[in-house]
């Protein structure tokens, strides 16, 4: 019999423990809530620490499954609010963070071509001709180099971010470098032209480089409208002469 009853109350406290750890914000704020309701003197300062962290865990698992959703654009609460405050438009690129992934992905394979490529080669085939070897070792060190460059050629027009304030003359934007760095630079609009080319991916030409901006994502019309000019005619174009 006490064998029994002992193994009731074990089966029980574990039911109880696992009841707890599965909706923990819940049972903490209850707790301090049956205390009130059934009389017993509770400390006020225990029950406002446990509210407080019954907050917590409820903000931290918010955050937590809003990091595990694929977004476009900036997440809630991040810099871009702090942007608005200074009445700026501010322009992301809805694809940055994965132009960022890919690019450091392509570097990291590069590098590794580049330095283990000849020792995995030289050591794997110990009958094969020195010449082959070179030969194979070369080969894939141009092909990861050449993927690479490829890579960065097409992703170098997108912008990052770009700020702008109503009024101003000039924005700012954040371009990316070899390296998946971000490079911030300062553009008029008065050199601002018309890209006048079939690569793709390009909205304007400023001081002989190409940048792109996606007109989907684009948050003001306006200056949607200023960095998209337009193909200049050929009737223009004689009376400029």
């Amino acid at each position: 019999m006490a064998r029994r009853t002992l193994f009731h109350l074990v089966r029980s406290q574990a039911n109880i423990l696992k009841s707890t750890n599965f909706h923990s914000g819940g049972h903490l704020a209850s707790y301090g809530t049956r205390s009130l309701v059934s009389g017993t003197k509770t400390d006020p300062s225990r029950v406002t620490h446990l509210a407080a962290i019954r907050k917590r865990w409820l903000s931290q698992s918010a955050t937590s499954q809003d990091d595990n959703k694929i977004s476009i654009g900036p997440r809630k609460g991040g810099e871009g609010g702090n942007d608005e405050k200074d009445g700026g438009v501010v322009y992301y690129g809805p694809i940055s963070n994965t132009i960022k992934n890919v690019k450091l992905l392509s570097l990291s394979t590069c590098c590794l071509s580049v330095s283990l490529g000849p020792v995995v080669t030289f050591m794997s085939s110990t009958d094969s001709n020195v010449i082959l070897k070179g030969a194979v070792a070369s080969t894939v060190i141009f092909f990861s180099a050449s993927t690479t460059a490829a890579l960065h050629w097409f992703v170098s027009p997108y912008i990052h971010k770009l700020r702008w304030k109503p009024g101003s003359d000039s924005f700012e934007v954040e371009m990316m470098s070899w390296l998946a760095t971000f490079m911030p630079k300062t553009i008029k609009f008065a050199d601002i032209k018309h890209p006048d080319t079939n690569r793709p991916y390009v909205t304007f030409k400023a001081n002989g480089n190409f940048y792109f901006v996606d007109a989907e994502h684009c948050p003001n019309k306006a200056l949607l409208a200023k960095l998209t000019p337009q193909k200049p005619t050929h009737e223009s174009a004689f009376k400029n002469l």
